[in-house]
Protein backbone atom coordinates (compact mmCIF):
# COMPACT_ATOMS: atom_id res chain seq x y z
CA UNK A 1 0.00 0.00 0.00
CA UNK A 2 1.24 3.43 -1.14
CA UNK A 3 2.78 5.62 1.48
CA UNK A 4 2.66 9.26 1.10
CA UNK A 5 4.52 12.22 3.95
CA UNK A 6 4.64 15.84 4.17
CA UNK A 7 6.37 17.72 7.22
CA UNK A 8 4.32 20.24 8.96
CA UNK A 9 5.86 23.39 9.83
CA UNK A 10 4.21 24.26 13.90
CA UNK A 11 4.95 26.90 16.59
CA UNK A 12 7.91 24.91 17.75
CA UNK A 13 8.98 22.32 15.52
CA UNK A 14 8.76 21.24 12.26
CA UNK A 15 6.66 18.07 12.27
CA UNK A 16 7.53 15.13 9.69
CA UNK A 17 4.00 12.70 9.12
CA UNK A 18 3.72 9.77 7.00
CA UNK A 19 0.28 8.66 5.75
CA UNK A 20 -1.14 5.79 4.41
CA UNK A 21 -4.43 4.29 3.49
CA UNK A 22 -8.51 5.87 3.70
CA UNK A 23 -11.11 5.85 5.74
CA UNK A 24 -11.58 7.28 9.63
CA UNK A 25 -8.03 8.46 10.87
CA UNK A 26 -6.16 6.35 12.86
CA UNK A 27 -3.13 8.88 14.57
CA UNK A 28 -0.72 6.21 15.84
CA UNK A 29 2.46 7.33 18.31
CA UNK A 30 5.70 6.15 18.51
CA UNK A 31 8.03 5.31 21.33
CA UNK A 32 11.71 5.11 21.90
CA UNK A 33 14.07 4.48 21.03
CA UNK A 34 11.17 4.25 17.20
CA UNK A 35 10.31 6.30 15.40
CA UNK A 36 6.88 6.07 12.82
CA UNK A 37 8.65 3.30 11.18
CA UNK A 38 7.48 0.85 14.35
CA UNK A 39 3.58 1.28 12.46
CA UNK A 40 4.73 -0.38 9.10
CA UNK A 41 3.26 -3.38 9.90
CA UNK A 42 -0.04 -1.99 10.49
CA UNK A 43 -0.05 -0.03 7.27
CA UNK A 44 -1.56 -3.35 5.04
CA UNK A 45 -4.19 -4.68 8.38
CA UNK A 46 -5.63 -1.42 8.74
CA UNK A 47 -4.95 0.97 5.65
CA UNK A 48 -8.04 -0.72 4.02
CA UNK A 49 -10.47 0.75 6.52
CA UNK A 50 -8.35 3.25 8.15
CA UNK A 51 -6.55 6.43 7.37
CA UNK A 52 -3.50 6.37 9.29
CA UNK A 53 -1.57 9.21 10.26
CA UNK A 54 1.58 8.36 11.81
CA UNK A 55 3.71 11.34 12.59
CA UNK A 56 7.37 11.02 13.99
CA UNK A 57 7.00 12.57 18.02
CA UNK A 58 9.01 16.27 17.90
CA UNK A 59 12.54 15.75 17.80
CA UNK A 60 11.96 12.13 17.14
CA UNK A 61 12.70 10.34 13.76
CA UNK A 62 12.84 12.90 10.95
CA UNK A 63 11.18 15.68 13.12
CA UNK A 64 13.34 18.63 14.22
CA UNK A 65 14.07 19.52 18.06
CA UNK A 66 11.37 21.65 19.52
CA UNK A 67 13.14 25.05 19.89
CA UNK A 68 12.37 25.43 23.35
CA UNK A 69 13.70 22.04 24.30
CA UNK A 70 10.57 21.53 26.30
CA UNK A 71 9.67 17.72 26.00
CA UNK A 72 7.02 17.62 28.95
CA UNK A 73 4.03 15.80 27.27
CA UNK A 74 1.36 18.51 27.77
CA UNK A 75 3.49 19.98 25.50
CA UNK A 76 4.20 17.85 22.97
CA UNK A 77 0.22 17.14 23.35
CA UNK A 78 -0.14 20.67 22.22
CA UNK A 79 2.41 20.37 19.60
CA UNK A 80 0.15 17.41 18.18
CA UNK A 81 -3.02 19.53 18.43
CA UNK A 82 -1.52 22.06 16.20
CA UNK A 83 -0.91 18.89 13.79
CA UNK A 84 -4.33 17.71 13.60
CA UNK A 85 -5.60 21.59 13.24
CA UNK A 86 -3.29 21.43 10.21
CA UNK A 87 -4.00 18.25 8.59
CA UNK A 88 -8.19 19.43 9.38
CA UNK A 89 -8.56 16.29 11.94
CA UNK A 90 -11.63 16.65 14.22
CA UNK A 91 -13.23 13.10 14.06
CA UNK A 92 -10.10 10.25 14.72
CA UNK A 93 -8.96 6.88 16.99
CA UNK A 94 -5.55 7.47 18.48
CA UNK A 95 -3.23 5.17 19.39
CA UNK A 96 0.27 5.56 21.92
CA UNK A 97 2.47 3.32 22.50
CA UNK A 98 5.63 3.63 25.13
CA UNK A 99 6.50 7.44 24.87
CA UNK A 100 3.61 7.72 22.26
CA UNK A 101 0.97 6.89 25.02
CA UNK A 102 1.73 9.39 27.79
CA UNK A 103 1.71 12.04 24.57
CA UNK A 104 -1.31 10.71 23.31
CA UNK A 105 -3.08 11.63 26.77
CA UNK A 106 -1.07 14.69 26.46
CA UNK A 107 -3.52 15.20 23.11
CA UNK A 108 -6.44 13.57 24.57
CA UNK A 109 -6.25 16.21 27.48
CA UNK A 110 -5.94 19.31 24.99
CA UNK A 111 -8.62 18.19 22.47
CA UNK A 112 -10.98 15.75 23.96
CA UNK A 113 -13.22 16.54 21.54
CA UNK A 114 -11.11 15.90 18.56
CA UNK A 115 -11.07 11.66 19.42
CA UNK A 116 -13.30 8.70 18.67
CA UNK A 117 -11.20 6.71 20.93
CA UNK A 118 -7.76 6.08 22.82
CA UNK A 119 -5.55 3.16 22.61
CA UNK A 120 -2.54 3.05 25.53
CA UNK A 121 0.03 0.38 24.36
CA UNK A 122 2.29 -0.71 27.32
CA UNK A 123 2.87 1.93 28.86
CA UNK A 124 1.08 4.04 32.13
CA UNK A 125 0.19 7.61 32.44
CA UNK A 126 2.80 9.49 35.16
CA UNK A 127 1.01 10.27 38.00
CA UNK A 128 -1.91 8.74 37.27
CA UNK A 129 -1.87 4.87 38.96
CA UNK A 130 1.22 2.30 39.58
CA UNK A 131 4.99 3.97 39.29
CA UNK A 132 5.69 4.75 35.56
CA UNK A 133 9.78 3.62 36.15
CA UNK A 134 8.29 0.72 38.49
CA UNK A 135 10.18 1.84 41.37
CA UNK A 136 13.37 1.79 39.45
CA UNK A 137 12.89 -1.42 37.68
CA UNK A 138 13.02 0.80 34.42
CA UNK A 139 16.54 1.62 35.20
CA UNK A 140 16.99 3.61 32.39
CA UNK A 141 14.66 6.16 33.21
CA UNK A 142 16.64 7.42 35.98
CA UNK A 143 19.72 7.41 33.69
CA UNK A 144 18.11 9.06 31.09
CA UNK A 145 16.97 11.44 33.09
CA UNK A 146 20.34 12.71 34.22
CA UNK A 147 21.58 15.99 32.12
CA UNK A 148 24.47 15.98 29.49
CA UNK A 149 25.98 12.50 30.38
CA UNK A 150 23.81 10.09 28.32
CA UNK A 151 24.94 11.95 25.51
CA UNK A 152 28.16 11.64 26.24
CA UNK A 153 28.47 7.85 27.52
CA UNK A 154 26.05 6.56 24.48
CA UNK A 155 27.27 8.99 21.07
CA UNK A 156 29.00 7.02 18.78
CA UNK A 157 27.72 3.98 20.21
CA UNK A 158 24.15 4.47 19.07
CA UNK A 159 23.95 1.06 17.58
CA UNK A 160 25.25 -0.92 20.48
CA UNK A 161 23.24 1.11 22.87
CA UNK A 162 19.94 1.20 21.45
CA UNK A 163 20.03 -2.79 20.09
CA UNK A 164 20.19 -3.78 24.10
CA UNK A 165 16.80 -2.22 24.49
CA UNK A 166 15.40 -4.35 21.08
CA UNK A 167 16.64 -6.98 22.21
CA UNK A 168 16.09 -7.14 26.50
CA UNK A 169 12.62 -5.57 25.96
CA UNK A 170 11.83 -7.63 23.11
CA UNK A 171 9.85 -11.29 23.94
CA UNK A 172 9.59 -12.26 20.51
CA UNK A 173 12.94 -10.95 19.21
CA UNK A 174 12.43 -11.65 15.40
CA UNK A 175 10.07 -8.56 15.62
CA UNK A 176 12.76 -5.67 14.92
CA UNK A 177 15.19 -6.65 12.31
CA UNK A 178 18.62 -5.44 11.60
CA UNK A 179 17.31 -3.40 8.94
CA UNK A 180 14.66 -1.79 11.32
CA UNK A 181 17.48 -1.09 14.03
CA UNK A 182 19.28 0.71 10.86
CA UNK A 183 16.30 2.85 10.01
CA UNK A 184 16.19 4.08 14.08
CA UNK A 185 19.71 4.17 14.40
CA UNK A 186 19.59 6.37 11.36
CA UNK A 187 17.73 8.46 13.42
CA UNK A 188 18.56 8.74 17.03
CA UNK A 189 22.36 9.24 15.08
CA UNK A 190 21.11 12.94 14.33
CA UNK A 191 22.51 16.11 15.56
CA UNK A 192 20.01 16.28 18.53
CA UNK A 193 18.33 12.94 17.68
CA UNK A 194 19.91 11.54 21.70
CA UNK A 195 19.30 14.79 23.44
CA UNK A 196 15.37 15.13 21.93
CA UNK A 197 15.04 11.71 22.96
CA UNK A 198 16.46 11.90 26.40
CA UNK A 199 14.41 14.76 27.03
CA UNK A 200 10.93 12.73 27.18
CA UNK A 201 12.55 11.42 30.00
CA UNK A 202 13.91 14.31 31.55
CA UNK A 203 10.37 15.91 31.96
CA UNK A 204 9.13 12.76 33.83
CA UNK A 205 8.79 14.91 37.11
CA UNK A 206 6.99 17.67 35.19
CA UNK A 207 4.65 14.94 33.52
CA UNK A 208 3.81 13.65 36.94
CA UNK A 209 2.74 16.74 38.44
CA UNK A 210 0.75 17.89 35.08
CA UNK A 211 -1.15 14.63 35.39
CA UNK A 212 -1.84 14.11 38.90
CA UNK A 213 -3.00 18.11 38.81
CA UNK A 214 -5.50 17.48 35.51
CA UNK A 215 -6.91 13.85 37.95
CA UNK A 216 -7.27 16.41 41.11
CA UNK A 217 -9.04 19.00 38.81
CA UNK A 218 -11.54 16.37 38.15
CA UNK A 219 -10.95 15.61 34.27
CA UNK A 220 -11.88 12.37 32.66
CA UNK A 221 -11.38 10.87 29.50
CA UNK A 222 -15.01 10.23 28.45
CA UNK A 223 -14.07 8.86 24.88
CA UNK A 224 -13.61 4.79 24.94
CA UNK A 225 -10.17 3.39 25.69
CA UNK A 226 -8.21 0.16 25.48
CA UNK A 227 -5.37 -0.32 27.82
CA UNK A 228 -2.83 -3.10 26.67
CA UNK A 229 0.28 -4.41 28.09
CA UNK A 230 2.97 -7.68 27.24
CA UNK A 231 2.19 -10.19 29.22
CA UNK A 232 6.17 -11.21 29.57
CA UNK A 233 7.24 -9.45 32.11
CA UNK A 234 10.77 -10.83 31.91
CA UNK A 235 11.04 -8.50 28.46
CA UNK A 236 9.63 -6.00 30.22
CA UNK A 237 6.04 -5.91 29.30
CA UNK A 238 4.01 -3.63 31.87
CA UNK A 239 0.92 -6.63 32.38
CA UNK A 240 -2.12 -5.03 33.38
CA UNK A 241 -0.54 -1.78 34.68
CA UNK A 242 -1.83 0.08 31.71
CA UNK A 243 -5.49 -0.80 32.82
CA UNK A 244 -4.74 -0.25 35.82
CA UNK A 245 -3.08 3.49 35.15
CA UNK A 246 -5.94 4.68 32.29
CA UNK A 247 -8.97 3.52 35.00
CA UNK A 248 -8.70 5.80 37.56
CA UNK A 249 -9.06 8.83 34.56
CA UNK A 250 -11.25 7.04 32.15
CA UNK A 251 -15.30 6.06 32.07
CA UNK A 252 -15.39 3.77 29.35
CA UNK A 253 -12.41 1.49 29.23
CA UNK A 254 -11.40 -1.89 28.23
CA UNK A 255 -8.40 -4.01 28.06
CA UNK A 256 -5.46 -6.93 29.11
CA UNK A 257 -2.46 -8.06 28.83
CA UNK A 258 -1.15 -9.16 25.07
CA UNK A 259 0.41 -12.65 25.11
CA UNK A 260 3.62 -13.84 24.14
CA UNK A 261 5.04 -9.94 24.09
CA UNK A 262 7.39 -7.94 26.40
CA UNK A 263 7.90 -4.40 25.89
CA UNK A 264 7.46 -3.82 21.99
CA UNK A 265 3.92 -4.85 21.77
CA UNK A 266 3.79 -3.39 17.80
CA UNK A 267 6.42 -5.28 16.25
CA UNK A 268 6.27 -8.57 18.61
CA UNK A 269 2.85 -8.91 18.05
CA UNK A 270 1.73 -6.80 15.13
CA UNK A 271 -1.64 -9.41 13.62
CA UNK A 272 -2.64 -9.64 17.15
CA UNK A 273 -2.96 -5.89 17.85
CA UNK A 274 -4.15 -5.13 14.93
CA UNK A 275 -6.71 -7.40 15.34
CA UNK A 276 -7.59 -6.42 18.83
CA UNK A 277 -7.70 -2.56 17.66
CA UNK A 278 -9.89 -3.69 14.61
CA UNK A 279 -12.63 -5.34 17.13
CA UNK A 280 -12.50 -2.06 19.32
CA UNK A 281 -12.40 0.38 16.64
CA UNK A 282 -15.52 -1.36 14.63
CA UNK A 283 -17.36 -1.15 18.16
CA UNK A 284 -16.51 2.14 18.71
CA UNK A 285 -17.84 3.04 15.35
CA UNK A 286 -20.61 1.14 15.42
CA UNK A 287 -22.13 2.87 18.60
CA UNK A 288 -20.67 6.14 16.98
CA UNK A 289 -22.84 6.17 14.39
CA UNK A 290 -20.44 7.11 11.59
CA UNK A 291 -19.81 3.45 9.60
Amino acid sequence: MQTSSQTLNLSRLQLHVVSAGEGVPVVMLHGWPQTHHEWRGFIPLLGKRYRLIMPDLPGLGDSTPVRSGAYDKRSVGQDLAEMCEAMGLRDFHLVGHDWGGPSAFGLAAARPQFLRSLSLIDVTVPGIGPDFSQGGRRWHHAFHMTPDLPEVLVKGREREYLSWFYREFSWRKEGITDADIDEYVRCYSKPGGLTAGFGYYRAIPQDREDNAALLASGFRLNMPVLALGGARPEARGRGLEPLESLRIIADKIEGGEVPDSGHFVPEEQTEWLADRLLTFFSSVDASHGKR
